[in-house]
């Protein structure tokens, strides 16, 4: 009688083990996946941009230098994105890319406020058409962002909590990175707006 309440123990065991093990990799595919959305909108984003590019050089003959920082950003941005994407449990490769979008998203920033000044480029059928495309991709981007944190924090949780955390250490689960912001205290307050 020991002897089957042993083995009965025993094959639990073996299966909590075997069930948390499984639980733990569907959590990291999910986490996986959900960068791989990131990276489809970031693709588009990538292809829009020398198109937008392209429109405004018409227009902003003398502003070649803001225009060729906007493509040198986007390819470095593409080049940490590309490298993530091989691996999205890299922390350090998520801290160099997401650092290259911020460059890049303040190279487009400055193309877009000088864009301001030329209004026959405001009043251009492809640029409005290709600024309205990147907004919505950019919202896109905002919410890929947001479904992959979920994940990594979901992913993350689980691999801390117990017994899991023993699983996760036999297993060689690492935790996922956050995909976080790199602005600077001053670029993340409000924008102050004056009617006066």
């Amino acid at each position: 009688m020991g002897l089957w309440i042993f083995l009965g123990i025993v094959v639990v065991a073996i299966y909590s083990v075997i069930s948390i093990y499984n639980k733990l990799v569907t959590l990291r595919n999910r986490f996986k996946n959900a960068f791989a959305q990131i990276d489809v909108q970031l693709k588009r984003r990538y292809d829009l941009i020398p198109n937008l590019v392209e429109t405004a050089k018409g227009y902003m003959a003398h502003e070649s230098q803001t225009l060729e920082a906007v493509i040198a950003a986007r390819n470095s941005a593409q080049a940490a994105t590309q490298k993530v994407a091989g691996n999205p449990a890299d922390g350090q490769a998520m801290q160099q890319m997401a650092a290259a979008e911020a460059g890049l998203n303040g190279a487009l920033g400055r193309l877009f406020a000088l864009s301001e000044a030329y209004p026959d480029l405001k009043a251009n059928q492809n640029m409005m058409q290709l600024t309205e495309e990147i907004t919505t991709t950019e919202n896109k981007i905002a919410f890929a962002r947001q479904a992959f944190n979920d994940a990594v924090m979901t992913y993350n949780t689980a691999l801390e909590i117990f017994p899991n955390n023993f699983v996760a250490g036999f297993g060689s689960f690492q935790p996922g990175t956050l995909l976080e912001s790199t602005e600077s205290p001053e670029e993340k307050k409000a924008v102050k707006v004056s009617f006066q």
